[in-house]
């Protein structure tokens, strides 16, 4: 069943086999429950048979070790079998989020050099030229039953390609081996992050994203991965009566979704609250002790998880308890970190500089990019053996006492915006790209219609709108990547030095000024559309809006509509579900779905 390939660049032979996390997902218990999704639960027995089936036919294929397999799938049961089966036949997988834009799907699959493209259904459009497409359908289809056999591999063998943000204005894809993979597994068991045995994990991460792998990585230990759909992640209410009604042991959040979902958490009564996995970007002090507080209280506990792709994920664990600032912990077991200056000298305690990691799970480098990864992972002279690596994060931190690190923020134009990171001159090649655009600009600013947001800048050398750069870079940037705001410019600021001035960029313009006493946009209002319009410029920043304005085109964003239910629950008392924010972007018809809420929360049939 093994393929022979031609061994690919970057390929290390003679690494010595280690444990695989396949060795033990065949250990669990085989009636025992591996997914729950779309209502439905499959057992680690089915689970098994599923890969070993995709598995098979992969092989035939052509697939084995280094070749790479494109899952074009969404987040459910047949992404997890794909993944598994991908990785029984020693092959790696590269999560492409089918909600990317066309465009951005394809540069994935191409620069990645993918053998292999897996679909949800028959007649997709082929996401590169060239590249043979399958359906996961026709991979899992019932065949003859075969044991559940991985391919040997050893510990460098490819496991998953990720990519991130680029500095040059593509994206660049993150290569992390099997032994990094398994040993980010037992390093968070080391940890006492992952501990209930036969846990209950809920998936919420994009499979784009490399929080993912720290979900999908318990399988392999028995515990059972819950599937959460995007309308419930979008959703607090929903997410919170997920985490109830499936008894959820675990779920990594970002301290942004997290906020509105604290509220609505209750404890369950039973033997270990539940544990919450925060990371992907600060968290705030606030959020800190309240976080802190609910620990207490045994609600909940909470763990602040920090680490970067090109590390397998989560570097750094802390515990989030009574002290006064947030801090990121210290570094898990199996990585060491280096706090250095501008030097390379090591700072004293209570110094800051640029944090290093080191450590069997520093990936293998950019794929394709030999001269980005000779910049970025650098020789580690202080380790243990003879020719290591560490990774230069470009993160400044502090050195705590305990060697626990406080995150101090970024050293270039990296920023993280809503869990997500994103370079900046990414997002700026993409504003240039337009047509009619001269000259651009992009910076992360902390109060974007009352949240933090990207705002684009701009010079015209041509007829552009804001409605059109909105249109050209949704198609072309991830929803999270597009700019909240656009500020056209006839001149840029420039320092001494002929460069922008990044520092002396205005702000965006304030929201729409109050209307006058008896103006008529006010006056038409409604009991119910009075109130939304409440809501909305408490979470917009809006003194005043009309009946006719629209969530989105004045600001509105997909955390923003999270905080809009949420204020709606607790000012109005209705739970108001996201997924009706989007279908009602305008505040009439949103204020009228209102009150069908209402009257049907005050029906005696309800």
């Amino acid at each position: 069943m093994t393929a022979v390939l031609p061994e690919r660049p970057g390929t290390r032979t003679g690494a010595t086999a280690v444990p695989d996390l396949l060795e033990r997902l065949a250990l669990a218990p085989a009636d025992r429950t591996a997914v729950v999704a779309d209502g439905r639960a499959r057992s680690f027995g089915e689970l098994r048979a599923e890969a070993m089936r995709i598995a098979g036919r992969l092989a035939a294929l052509g697939v084995g070790p280094e070749s790479v397999v494109a899952l074009c799938l969404p987040r459910g049961a047949e992404l997890v079998a794909a993944l598994v089966g991908t990785l029984t036949a020693g092959a790696a997988y590269l999560p492409v989020d089918p909600k990317l834009p066309a465009e951005r799907r394809r540069y994935l699959v191409e620069d990645a050099g993918a053998d292999l493209v897996v679909t949800a259904a028959e007649g997709t459009a082929p996401l590169a030229d060239g590249v043979p497409h399958v359906t996961v359908a026709a991979l899992a289809a019932p065949g003859p039953e075969l044991p559940y056999v991985p391919v040997a591999v050893h510990g460098d063998t490819l496991a998953y390609v990720i990519y991130t943000s680029g500095s040059t204005g593509r994206p660049k894809g993150v290569e992390i081996g099997r032994a990094a993979a398994s040993a980010l597994l037992s390093e968070l068991e080391g940890a006492g992050i992952a501990v209930t045995e036969g846990g209950r994990v809920g998936w919420n991460a994009s499979p784009s994203f490399d929080a993912s792998v720290q979900q999908w990585v318990r399988l392999c230990r028995g515990d059972t991965l819950v599937m959460i759909d995007d309308e419930t992640r979008a959703d607090p209410a929903l997410l919170a009566r997920l985490v109830d009604e499936q008894a959820l042991t675990d779920l990594d959040i970002t301290p942004a979704h997290a906020d509105p979902l604290l509220d609505l958490l209750t404890p369950d009564g039973g033997p270990r609250p539940l544990t919450l996995l925060i990371g992907g970007e600060a968290v705030s002090p606030a959020l800190w002790r309240r976080l802190a507080r609910l620990g207490e209280r045994g609600v909940l506990r909470t763990v602040n998880l920090y680490g970067p792709t090109e590390c397998t994920v989560d570097a750094t664990a802390g515990w989030v308890d009574g002290t006064d600032m947030p801090h990121i912990g210290s570094a898990l077991p199996g990585l060491r970190t280096r706090v250095l200056d501008e030097e390379l000298n090591p700072v004293a305690e209570g110094g800051s500089g640029e944090l290093y990691l080191a450590g069997p799970r520093v990936g293998r480098g950019y794929r394709g990019r030999p001269a980005l990864t000779a910049e970025r992972f650098v020789a580690d002279a202080a380790g243990e053996a003879h020719g290591g690596r560490m990774y230069r994060t470009g993160d400044l931190v502090r050195l705590l006492p305990g060697g626990r690190l406080a995150y101090l923020g970024r050293a270039d134009g990296q920023v993280k915006l809503r869990g997500h990171r994103l370079e900046l001159p990414e997002v700026e090649t993409a504003v240039a790209a337009v047509p009619g655009v001269a000259e651009a600009a992009v910076v992360l600013r902390d109060d974007v219609h009352g949240a933090p947001g990207l705002v684009a800048y701009y010079r015209a050398a041509g007829p552009v709108t804001e409605a059109g750069l909105r249109e050209r870079l949704t198609a072309v940037l991830p929803a999270y990547m597009v700019p909240a705001a656009f500020v056209a410019l006839e001149r840029f600021p420039v320092t001494v030095n002929g460069k922008v001035d990044r520092a002396a960029l205005p702000a965006p313009a304030p929201a729409p000024a109050p209307a006058p006493a008896g103006d008529s946009a006010a006056a038409e209002l409604t009991a119910s559309q009075t109130l939304i319009a409440g809501v909305w410029a408490a979470v917009l920043g809006a003194p005043q809006v009309g009946p006719d304005d629209n969530f989105f085109k004045l600001g509105g964003h997909s955390l923003l509509a999270i905080k809009l239910v949420s204020r709606v629950r607790a000012e109005l008392g209705v739970s108001l579900p996201v997924k009706a924010v989007y279908a009602n972007p305008r505040l009439r018809d949103l204020a009228a779905h209102l009150d069908t809420l209402v009257a049907a929360a005050a029906s005696p049939n309800s």
